[in-house]
């Protein structure tokens, strides 16, 4: 954990956005795997962790805005859970840990928010993403399940994504240490890929080196010789002389912070000749992308101008044709582009998503709904203290391509002869982390691998 006093400034931050009411902020409870006493590894809500640092089950907290009071709910442990699961501390010595003085038991929270909703007080709470967490809802406040997210606090949504966004010193350590981790589980996998391996031999590997630095992977990991399906969490294929691997993975620290790198080195040794034609182009859309970053300037532009060199480099290939700005105001560079180019990162590998990608992405700005472009996730400007991953790629889909083909979809941009002699390649792509600072950017934790040079030397025999 931080200490106390971060905690508390935090909250203080919070507290001054609201003018009364209650800010109710509900941690996880256990989720089974198949029976209540077999439940997944634990990871307590993001927002949550923020604001109170706790990183047990069952808790929750109020602010009271009106009083200027904070209190943590949560149950002491009886005999039978220290038996089997061990000891914690009281309820009070952990919310010391985070700045609270006051608790109570997690059954007193339904009176509490019952007295304030009686009483016509505003109860500020987030949207939810677990079903548990709506039955809660239900419980305490009396919403509906199937309307809690619509029911949630606009106000509290802006004033945590604005806080949240801008990353303070403690932070960027945090998401150094993840990133440093997720830099030696690439430099790993890279080393020891070689024919015949099975995908998961590899991805077994990736997530060894995460948890053993303490913490575990900070979203299921991307390890698959078929890149052309951008989350392919499949892992039964066998590496074959000639293949792509690619590798999206990244290390979370015990405090919950993210790395997210990802990689494509060939199976062989060394990359073939058009393998190495593709990655050196997404080499420089990514190179492009970084010139990009600094404050002021909207994400969108830094999508589009590693989208421009795509589409330039196709054209090159005569697989694309006409005018760059034309093309990229009708979306054809999507046929082999069509995620965006970045998203936040920070507590959570898509930092705050679950709080509404709009929110957090686009300020308020329209969202387009163009293929490849509604996949925009951060388009808004940059400020100081973001953090972002940088990710271009190319990515050769069959059905993408027979799809857009038997629409007639952009002929005018697309040759799809010349596409289709691609349809076997698969994918690629390269990602790094980057946060925004006063004079531009800086890419966070080490090196990672990625020229032709570097990558052919790990992958040495």
């Amino acid at each position: 954990m931080f200490s106390p006093e971060i905690y508390q400034e935090r909250r203080d931050a919070l507290l001054s956005r609201f003018g009364g009411g209650l800010l109710l902020f509900l941690g996880h409870t256990e989720s089974p795997m198949n029976f209540p006493d077999n439940p997944y590894p634990f990871r307590q809500d993001s927002t949550f962790l923020y604001y109170f640092g706790l990183n047990q089950p069952d808790l929750a907290a109020v602010v009271d805005v009106d009083a200027g009071t904070t209190t943590i709910f949560g149950d002491e442990l009886t005999i039978d859970h220290i038996v089997w699961m061990g000891d914690l501390p009281t309820i009070a010595r952990r919310a010391e840990k985070t700045g609270v003085s006051e608790t109570r038991p997690l059954g007193d929270l339904e009176e509490i928010m019952g007295r304030a909703v009686t009483a016509g007080r505003a109860v500020h709470f987030l949207p939810p993403y677990r079903a548990e967490t709506r039955l809660q809802l239900r419980d305490l406040l009396g919403v509906d399940p199937e309307e809690a997210t619509e029911e949630a606090s606009e106000e509290l949504i802006r004033a945590v994504v604005d806080q949240r966004s801008h990353k303070k010193e403690e932070e960027i350590r945090e998401i150094e240490r993840a990133v440093t981790t997720s830099v030696a589980m690439h430099e790993a996998a890279m080393g020891m890929a070689r024919p015949g391996m099975l995908e998961r031999e590899i991805a077994a590997v990736v997530e060894h080196i995460a948890m053993g630095a303490g913490g575990r992977v900070s979203y299921p990991v991307i390890g698959t010789i078929h890149g052309q399906t951008l989350h392919n969490h499949y892992y039964g294929n066998t590496l074959s002389p000639g293949d792509l691997f690619l590798l999206d993975a990244g290390a979370e620290t015990s405090m919950g912070y993210a790395g997210d790198l990802t990689s494509t080195f060939p199976v062989s040794p060394t990359f073939e000749p058009r393998q190495q034609m593709i990655w050196e182009l997404i080499l420089e859309a990514y190179d492009t992308a970084v010139a990009a970053l600094e404050p002021g300037v909207p994400n969108r532009e830094v999508h589009f101008a590693a989208c421009r060199v795509i589409f330039e480099g196709m054209r090159d290939l005569g697989i694309m044709r006409g005018d760059t700005e034309e093309a990229l105001a009708a979306g054809a560079h999507a046929m082999v582009m069509p995620h965006g180019i970045g998203h936040m990162m920070g507590l959570d590998v898509h930092d705050m998503e679950d709080l509404g990608e709009d929110y957090v992405g686009y300020a308020g700005e329209e969202r387009s709904t163009q293929f490849g472009l509604k996949s925009l996730r951060l388009a808004r400007k940059l400020e100081p203290g973001f953090v972002l991953t940088v990710e271009p790629g190319v990515y050769f889909i069959p059905q993408l391509m027979d799809l857009w083909e038997s629409e007639g979809k952009l002929k005018e941009f697309i040759d799809y002869e010349e596409l289709g002699k691609w349809r076997d390649f698969g994918g690629m792509r390269n990602e790094e982390n980057y946060l925004v600072t006063p004079e531009g950017a800086r890419r966070l934790g080490p090196h990672k691998p990625q020229t032709v040079e570097e990558i052919e030397e790990l992958r040495g025999e």
